[in-house]
């Protein structure tokens, strides 16, 4: 399949069904992946530290191999954050959402908005940020399965992550409105989703009154 019908069904496991349409499609940012995900900085330090040492004990050559293998581990990284971008893809529709993860073996995590409870959003300040959200029910998904696209140290209740996205205030106010238009149409649906800024304000819309049974 090609044309504008493919480009539109990148990351779907199949067509939606009739009435569904797509609000928002989108992927992470390789730069941010690296840094928040792969902890790149973290990394850059830590062998700085270890150059830094080796050179105070005199030992320039432990210091240059130190140098070295840093570059080489930061650039592991920098490829992987790369495929882990390119392979992704965020799709969110007007009843769900679906994640396509996976570098070496991709796989779709359908999420109906009904089953989500509540979403915390991280932005950054190039306005990137991440989107994690807390499902209701008994259903888990593995950590393991999501990472990166999940939220950290949350591996008993592991959060589905939309992560390191550009403009992702743009996008939480997408998510709230879509899950407010559930409780319009649907008594039995949760109350809209209340996105829960984690390091200043998002200025979303104050939550519509439920609709009742």
């Amino acid at each position: 399949m090609s044309g504008p019908l493919a480009d539109r069904l990148n990351g779907l496991p199949a067509p939606l069904p009739p009435g569904e349409t797509i609000v928002w499609q989108g992927r992470p940012d390789a730069g941010r992946l690296l840094q928040e995900a792969f902890h790149a900085r973290a990394i850059a330090f830590y062998f700085a530290l270890l150059s830094a040492a080796g050179l105070l004990m005199g030992s320039v050559t432990g210091a240059l191999l130190t140098v070295g293998a840093g570059a080489i581990c930061l650039g592991v990284l920098a490829l992987l954050a790369r495929a882990s971008a390119r392979t992704s893809v965020y799709t969110l529709t007007d009843r769900r959402l679906v994640m396509r993860v996976g570098m070496a073996l991709p796989m779709h995590f359908n999420l109906p908005l009904k089953q989500v409870a509540a979403a915390d959003l991280r932005l950054a300040a190039d306005g990137s940020g991440d989107i994690s959200l807390r499902l209701a029910g008994n259903g888990r998904i593995a950590w393991a399965l999501l990472w990166p696209h999940v939220r950290p140290w949350r591996t008993r209740n592991p959060e589905p992550m939309l992560r390191a996205i550009p403009d992702a205030e743009a996008v939480a106010r997408q998510l709230y409105q879509c899950c407010a238009a559930l409780v319009e149409v649907d008594a039995d649906a949760p109350p809209p989703v209340q996105v829960r800024p984690v390091r200043r304000p998002a200025r979303i819309a104050a939550q519509p009154a439920e609709v009742a049974a």
